[in-house]
């Protein structure tokens, strides 16, 4: 099918891996989409890159010291792309009326606003920032509803769901037939790591993905398996399913990407290799089908598929999330930011990372519930939760 009118886009973390890939696919389709908006935290030199090669109308960066320096560049270098700069402005374009379709990749909590704001407006919305909808899920879905904006996941596992779900589908698991949904995971790199090994593992080991690569924040929570709870979380909100019909698989190989449980025993599954660009191309081009550049699957080359229940006791990360799912209001906002600042201090190699989960449970432990029915409402608890957080460090880590 060929599309009726060319997409124009704004990608919102355009530096990152999804960023990258979604620039890739959509180059490949240039009668399909047109790069209208491209944004960056503070990486001056690959937007720069990115915009004298796509040329877009915009360049954000939320940095403003970052945005001043890539305004030189664009200026010196006579691109006719208006350079923008602060957070307010990522919400601005995102809503903006020359903009069809929004990928929002945005790392952590930092892309909440311009992806509300893009619900808000009734944009096609490519949600690969899951702590979006682990803070401010019920937030966001409303927004969808009242705008009717079309909302697309691009998680592997939640795009991999989405197209196993009947095509009319309305946010009833039972009324669809649904029994539960499979989310899978590799297990990451330490799946088989012993124990006693993980005080003294490294920030480079975490971030050495065994199947896919991606940046550093989201390989860490790969690592233990938080970007999994995080996920049972979003899968919640997403599809409008209780805890207890979610239930979280480990599979090696990440050749399948998730399953969806019928009542009849039916159980179905996409599977492809593992590779960004499928769920972002399948975003991208819904309800079409394109070409992404993804090579075939070879089930002879794969030859074997493991599956494994998950260990709690090596990843209480994912019993962690289930807990602040189960607990709702304001908690999976709380779990959410309390491993932004451990994942942060693991990385600059303050906490240890066997100790990422005790300081996340320990402030879900000392946290009252907020209320999280507004944004104000959202970001006053993540704010708190950091500040508890940051003062559990400050006591502990020597």
């Amino acid at each position: 099918m060929i599309a009726d009118k060319v997409q124009r886009l704004a990608i919102l973390g355009s530096t990152g891996s999804i960023g990258v890939n979604t620039l890739a696919v959509a180059a490949m389709h240039p009668d399909r989409f047109r790069i209208d908006a491209l944004a960056a935290h503070r990486d001056v030199d690959k937007l720069f890159a990115q915009c004298a090669e796509f040329r877009p109308r915009w360049a954000i960066m939320a940095d403003e010291t970052a945005a001043a320096k890539l305004r030189e560049r664009v200026r010196a270098a006579s691109l006719s792309c208006e350079v923008l700069g602060g957070a307010g402005v990522l919400e601005e374009i995102a809503a903006h009326a020359e903009i069809d379709t929004v990928m929002a990749a945005i790392v952590g909590a930092a892309g909440l606003g311009s992806t509300l704001a893009a619900a808000s407006a009734g944009k096609k919305v490519l949600l690969a920032n899951k702590e979006a909808m682990v803070m401010a899920g019920p937030l966001v879905m409303a927004a969808v509803r009242n705008s009717r904006a079309t909302l697309l996941p691009i998680d592997s596992e939640h795009n991999a769901i989405f197209q196993a779900l009947p095509a009319n589908y309305a946010q009833e698991l039972v009324q669809a037939g649904i029994r539960r949904l499979l989310l899978t995971a590799s297990g990451g790199p330490f799946r088989c790591l012993p124990l006693q090994q993980f005080a003294s593992v490294t920030p480079q080991e975490a971030c050495a993905h065994p199947n896919w690569v991606m940046g550093r924040k989201i390989s860490v929570d790969s690592a233990t398996l938080m970007n999994k709870g995080l996920e049972v979380i979003e899968a919640a909100f997403l599809f409008n399913a209780k805890p207890e019909q979610i239930e979280v698989v480990i599979h090696p190989q990440s050749v399948v990407h998730s399953l969806v449980e019928y009542v009849d025993g039916s159980v179905l599954a996409q599977l492809g290799n593992p590779d960004m660009r499928t769920p972002i191309a399948h975003a991208l081009a819904f309800p079409d089908r394109i070409e992404n550049g993804v090579a075939s699957l070879d089930l002879f080359a794969v030859a074997t598929l493991d599956f494994e229940r998950p260990d709690l006791s090596r990843f209480p990360c994912l019993g962690l999330a289930y807990a602040a799912l189960k607990a709702g209001a304001s908690a999976p906002v709380f779990l959410n930011a309390a491993n932004e600042v451990a994942v942060a201090s693991f990385l600059d190699g303050q906490l240890p990372f066997d100790r990422i989960p005790a300081l996340v449970g320990d402030v879900l432990a000392r946290m009252p519930q907020f209320g999280a029915g507004t944004l104000e409402e959202v970001l006053a608890a993540d704010a708190e939760a950091r500040r508890v957080a940051r003062e559990w460090l400050a006591a502990t880590v020597h």
